[in-house]
């Protein structure tokens, strides 16, 4: 069962373990102001606002794909949708402004928009009592790049978001309601959809029922239900446990600092250590997927699907990166490049979890750069992805980790290419000595994503892009390798 308050109302709700927020709404609850697109998180037309209290008891709203949002998971939490943003005949900022600037046309996705602008506008809100940063294109760019508009031209929707601090304050107050208390869901009670809030009880569940799915974001999983239609027998929800929640700082036996980032923590939280730490991870980021995305997933999810084309595995190997994993046996373990085995298998064991990824302090004088080929811009997954850290001392080369996505049936560093280049200067022969050790580290498949051809050209440019941007870097030269565009 599932009891939220769902537009300031409370509901209490039985749902099959593979219900998605989107059906909750539209089947069950017969509301139907949320609309369907894509079915696959691309379109942004089904967001909606999930609200939550933080460690510092204060309500917080971020927006969500109802579409792959599994409907267990509002559990204890707000839902809020386009239905429920009215104060009686007053219309919310984001609504009024949306009129205003005749943000809407053929009025499909505009719901969605709407539920973007609002969270938006509640995370500004929430700055009023500090200083108020202001919106810049890129604030705007990512609240709003996971959702499509065929109409408009996006232009009358960036005005409305640019002016929703002038239209008055209508806003219902039970947006400000404690959330109902969440009625734990975990192996003792024998439910399909489990939800512990322990780590204790997740390993109970995990030695129960060691063939259930474990779900976290669901921004890959759901998938499975929306296009292939599969039907989940047991799921174990991991993102109530407190353990799997958490950022430690910490330092290893062999004396690398860093953090241990919780297997549950999402892109969202992450994102202001990448940005005071891993410039480059941040930026890919903003690549990766859209708010809606960023605002679900999990490092440690992305980890645990063990694509080949997952955006985070590249970076975490190029930064040496360990996971810690537990299960019915303990805790153990293991360094990240030891984890992928071959297409979508891992060094997971029946009943086992990642409990937490370490991510390693930049040493000094270490350099970190990421670069993604992908048919979109934004919101799409990789062709090619190549993540490359070295630090340059006297003009050499050391610690050289390259590391790509889309080029082996796994994530996986360039060994051959990393022996070119450990020691050397970082001029043209060394570098086309790495770019010939590429076609030894892989042998690239040909898919819908690039030919075979196609990524090892690509491969190889990338190398060839990284020798170019070391030998700007050592330069007095203002001029750009590329330009930088945003987020790229």
């Amino acid at each position: 069962m599932i009891d939220f308050l769902f537009n300031g109302r409370p509901r209490h709700c039985e749902a099959a373990p593979e219900t998605s927020v989107l059906e909750l709404l539209r089947e069950t609850l017969g509301t139907t102001g949320t609309k369907e697109g894509c079915a696959s998180g691309d379109c942004g037309a089904c967001t909606v606002a999930i609200g939550e209290t933080g460690p510092d008891g204060e309500l917080r709203y971020h927006s969500a794909n109802a579409c792959i949002t599994p409907a267990h998971q509002l559990n204890g939490r707000h839902l809020i949708t386009v239905d429920g943003l009215a104060d009686g005949s007053g219309l919310h900022p984001a609504q009024a402004a949306m009129v205003a600037c005749h943000g809407s046309q053929c009025g499909f996705c505009t719901p969605g928009i709407v539920m973007s602008l609002f969270t938006l506008h509640e995370e500004r809100r929430r700055q009023a009592d500090r200083a108020l940063a202001p919106l810049t294109p890129q604030r705007l760019e990512a609240a709003l790049g996971g959702n499509l508009c065929r109409c408009t031209g996006y232009r009358p929707i960036r005005d409305a978001a640019l002016t929703m601090n002038e239209h008055p304050e209508h806003r219902p107050l039970w947006m400000d309601a404690a959330a109902p208390e969440p009625k734990a869901q975990h192996a003792a009670d024998e439910s399909s959809f489990a939800q512990p809030t322990t780590l204790a009880e997740l390993i109970e569940c995990l030695a129960r029922h060691p063939e259930a799915r474990l779900v976290a974001g669901a921004t890959d999983l759901w998938l499975e239900s929306t296009q292939r239609l599969v039907r989940f027998e047991r799921l174990i929800d991991v993102t109530r446990v407190a353990e799997l929640n958490v950022i430690e700082e910490t330092t290893l036996e062999d004396g690398r600092e860093g953090w241990w980032i919780g297997a549950a923590v999402t892109y969202a939280r992450i994102e202001p250590l990448l940005e005071e730490h891993f410039d480059a991870f941040a930026h890919l980021l903003h690549r990766l997927g859209s708010s809606q995305i960023r605002n679900r997933g999990t490092l440690g999810g992305n980890v645990a699907n063990a694509s080949p084309i997952g955006d985070t595995p590249p970076v975490l190997l190029a930064l040496g990166s360990r996971l810690r994993l537990v299960g019915p046996k303990g805790e153990r373990e293991l360094p990240l490049e030891e984890f992928f085995l071959d297409y979508k298998r891992t060094a997971l064991q029946r009943g086992e979890a990642i409990r937490a990824v370490f991510l390693p302090r930049p040493v000094r004088g270490e350099t970190l750069k990421v670069w993604k080929l992908s048919k979109r811009r934004e919101d799409d997954i990789s062709a090619v992805l190549g993540a490359f850290a070295w630090r340059l001392e006297d003009g050499v080369l050391y610690d050289v980790r390259l590391a790509f996505g889309g080029m082996a049936a796994i994530p996986k560093r360039a060994a051959r290419a990393e022996a070119a280049l450990e020691g050397q200067a970082p001029d043209a022969a060394a570098f086309l000595a790495a770019r010939e050790a590429l076609a030894e580290d892989f042998q690239p498949m040909s898919d819908v994503r690039g030919s075979a051809e196609y990524r090892r050209l690509s491969a190889a440019n990338l190398l060839e892009r990284l020798r170019l941007v070391i030998a700007q870097a050592e330069s007095d030269s203002p001029r750009e390798v590329m330009l930088h565009a945003y987020a790229h």
